[in-house]
């Protein structure tokens, strides 16, 4: 049977979707009901088709309500229904969902009266403000960095929530496990609102103790240190790790995991970690029940390559790990590492390598399988360099030991990012690799972040070297954006003044080569340690090319005016040793010389293994009044035991010789102590002049450090770092005319120059100071001899431009 009515309509609300859906299945009355309160106008009169047709045919759209903000053409263009479309509820429901889902309404009803689709909404208010109230451990910004609604954005009942959730999990992390927070919201004019979180902090919650059961290798305190979690107490006033939280003992069970895996015990696991509260309330108790297992070595390792591209052979003779050797989790990741390094060397930028294990409990072993998936090799379709506010892009990008349309390759990869930290433009640098358009292409980005590279330096200060210190200074390490380096420099102290203007280009006529000129006047009181004063004034200039990716050679060539000054009454009276007295006077010095540095540290900043060698040598005579040979050699090697300890070992050596008849001048000689050989004062060692006290200086010298950083505890940002050393060496060999007595020929009684062995042990600590670095000495002499001039402790400034 068919009918037909004059006219056909229903109503639709965002709150009623299931009963829309009865409607649509016939089986609703004539009039749709709402659950709230139905408005003013006829939307919800509706009339249906006694055949049960619920489809309309909207001819036009009307919005209506209390929309002061949004237009009626901005929910149009949201709503998924025009003119000449026919709808159901099913479609209106959907309708609902979409404008609902803009978060910009607070209430969306529809209905269809006539052909005519009319939309009402009541609009989400705009927040006024956000207010905080009840905090006192956590401040308004650290709050306002956590939730989401701003001021100016638009109110949200979810985002509310979700805000109140985010807020209690932040007091949750730091301790306050009770903490609670009740939103309300203050209605103001023109439909706009203030939120307020009242805050409820609790008190901290703290670990009252931490105990372990079933350990057997290692004690509880052992195992506490592993943990970043700590037992509350009184001296740990500037950390939260002693307080309750449980997302930070999941992280201490993989701490203990990682512990353990790393020294044999491949089965260890955490049976369980138990929380309690203890009865007052105020603290927790955690329980950790371990099941340690056996001590597991490494079986047999090996590494399977999809073909011969990569040769598996050659791959397992490079990795870390050997048979036979305690299992060591740590390991693994090395030699995933490694392989990783070898593949990207090779110009497989995206290579996969997964590790496979299979434990043999009867023998205590772990067979290693490493699978290296190749993929394909890989040429740098683009270099993209991010984030350079300041330096230009070409400064960066001749830093890059790769260019675009290159094989890509890691190692080349890890030397451009090495190039760029060792500029010290940037705080932060990245080198990342993402695919390209094809699967044989990659695009390398650098990401760069700028750090402030120009320094005004006006200060004053004291030291056990120079008594004082005053300098003022200028200097800026990326001129103009350029990568050029300027300094100008004041320096004024009771032992040196110093006068010196300094500028370096590094891509001289657009080469790769480093050139520079320097202007400079010192004078040097040396009364202290020796009778004389030392000024010198002239100018040089530099160039320096690399021969390869890792070989610097730079030459030199200077021109200075030096003059000794001694008081005339103290040689004149034959008080002073012919060692100084037949230095006096001013002489020209021409020379030129060479430097050959060769680096393969890992890192330029913080080196952790690798070493670094120099070569210098000088020659003295090409013109003037001054004809010597100097040569000095350096070596320093470094091995990273842990993050926090490396150990470093160095070595340096150097020799002076005349020629020409001419002996070392005073001046040329090397002079060591202080800050070169902890232990002992500034020229306190080697040849002396026992009557007078005065340090002579040697034309020979070899000292040998061991030196190993040490954790202090404290953050890092307090930019503290504490060594532990020890220095061995010797000062010496003065020209014969200066041992012996040129009248009678015999050796001269007052001079002593033994060449013999010095040592000291001790602690050095670092601290990067708002005022520049500082460093102190403790040391403690193990060799010296009666007539060395030594001191136990030592602090001392330095400016670096």
């Amino acid at each position: 049977m068919h009918h037909t009515s004059s006219s056909r309509s229903f109503a639709f609300t965002g709150r009623a979707s299931a009963v829309a859906l009865v409607l649509a299945a016939g089986l609703a009355g004539p009039a749709l009901a709402q659950e709230a309160p139905p408005p003013t106008t006829d939307v919800q009169q509706t009339a249906q088709d006694p055949a049960g047709d619920d489809r309309v045919l909207v001819t036009a759209i009307e919005v209506r309500g209390s929309n002061l903000r949004i237009e009626d053409a901005t929910v149009l263009s949201y709503l998924p229904i025009r003119p000449g479309d026919t709808v159901d509820p099913v479609v209106l429901d959907v309708a609902v969902r979409t404008l609902s889902r803009t978060g910009l309404f607070a209430d969306v009803q529809m209905g269809v009266q006539n052909g005519v689709l009319i939309v009402e909404v009541v609009e989400n208010p705009i927040i006024n403000q956000v207010i905080f109230e009840g905090n006192g451990a956590l401040g308004d910004d650290k709050l306002s960095e956590e939730v989401t609604i701003r001021p100016r954005g638009i109110y949200t009942r979810a985002r509310v929530q979700e805000d109140v959730g985010k807020i209690v999990e932040l007091y949750r992390l730091s301790g306050r496990i009770s903490a609670s927070v009740t939103p309300k919201i203050v209605q103001l004019e023109q439909n706009r609102v203030d939120v307020i979180f009242e805050i409820d902090e609790g008190p901290e919650t703290g670990l009252q103790a931490i105990t372990f059961i079933g350990n057997q290798a290692f004690s509880d305190g052992e195992l506490r240190e592993v943990m970043v979690s700590k037992q509350s107490r009184w001296w740990r006033l500037f950390t939260s790790n002693d307080n309750y939280d449980p997302n930070r003992l999941d992280y201490d069970r993989e701490q203990l995991r990682e512990f353990y895996t790393n020294r044999g015990y491949y089965d260890f696991r955490v049976v369980s970690a138990v929380a309690e509260l203890v009865p007052d309330g105020s603290a927790f108790s955690i329980s950790l029940t371990v099941d340690e297992g056996d001590r597991y070595n490494f079986g047999t390792v090996d590494v399977v390559t999809e073909n011969d591209r990569l040769n598996a052979d050659f791959l397992k003779l490079i990795i870390p790990i050997h048979e036979g050797d305690l299992y060591e989790s740590a390991k693994i990741e090395e030699a995933v590492d490694t392989l990783t390094y070898a593949a990207g060397s090779a110009g497989y930028a995206f290579v996969e390598i997964t590790p496979s294990y299979r434990p043999n409990p009867e023998t205590d072993t772990v067979d290693v399988t490493f699978n290296v998936r190749e993929g394909q090799r890989v040429y740098v379709e683009r270099i993209n360099v991010i984030g350079n506010t300041r330096t230009i892009d070409p400064v960066i990008r001749r830093e890059l030991a790769l260019t675009e349309g290159d094989a890509f390759n890691r190692t080349l990869v890890e030397r451009s990012r090495n190039n760029l930290r060792g500029l010290g433009f940037f705080k932060e640098v990245t080198v990342e690799e993402v695919r390209g358009s094809a699967p044989d292409r990659s695009v390398v980005n650098v990401t760069v972040e700028e750090q402030p590279t120009g320094e005004l330096s006006v200060g004053a200060g004291f030291s056990s070297v120079d008594s004082f210190v005053v300098n003022l200074g200028i200097s800026e390490r990326n001129f103009r954006g350029r990568g050029q380096s300027v300094v100008a420099r004041i320096e004024w102290g009771s032992l040196r003044q110093n006068l010196d203007f300094r500028f370096t280009e590094p891509k001289f006529m657009g080469r790769d080569l480093r050139a520079g000129f320097d202007l400079f006047h010192s004078r040097y009181d040396l009364s202290e340690f020796s009778s004389y004063d030392y000024r010198s004034t002239g100018a040089g200039l530099r160039l320096s090319y690399p021969l390869n990716g890792y070989t610097l050679l730079s030459t030199r060539y200077f021109l200075k005016a030096d003059e000794v000054i001694v008081p005339s009454s103290f040689c004149s009276s034959g008080q002073g040793s012919s060692a100084l007295c037949d230095q006096v006077g001013s002489f020209v010095n021409s020379s030129a010389g060479y430097t050959i540095l060769v680096d393969r540290r890992n890192d330029p900043v913080r080196p952790t293994r690798g070493w670094v060698g120099t070569l210098r040598q000088d020659l003295a005579g090409l013109g003037g009044d001054v004809n010597y040979l100097r040569t000095e050699a350096e070596a320093s090697a470094y091995w990273g035991v842990r993050p926090e300890w490396v150990v470093t070992a160095q070595f340096q050596t150097g020799y002076v010789s005349g020629w020409g008849g001419d002996p070392v001048r005073i001046n040329d000689r090397f002079f060591k102590g202080g800050n070169s050989f902890r232990g002992f004062e500034t020229a306190g060692l080697g040849p002396r002049d026992t009557l007078t006290t005065d340090a002579l200086g040697g034309n020979f010298y070899v000292i040998g450090t061991l030196e190993m950083t040490v954790p202090n505890g404290l953050p890092e940002e307090y930019g503290i770092r504490t060594s532990v050393f020890t220095d061995v060496g010797t000062v010496g060999v003065l020209d014969d005319r200066y041992l012996f007595d040129p009248v009678t020929g015999l050796r001269n009684a007052r001079i002593v120059d033994d060449l013999a062995i010095r040592g000291s042990a001790g602690i050095s600590i670092h601290w990067r100071a708002p005022v520049g670095p500082i460093r102190f000495d403790i040391s403690k002499i193990f060799a010296h001899e009666d007539y060395d001039k030594t001191e136990g402790f030592r602090f001392s400034t330095s400016t670096q431009f």
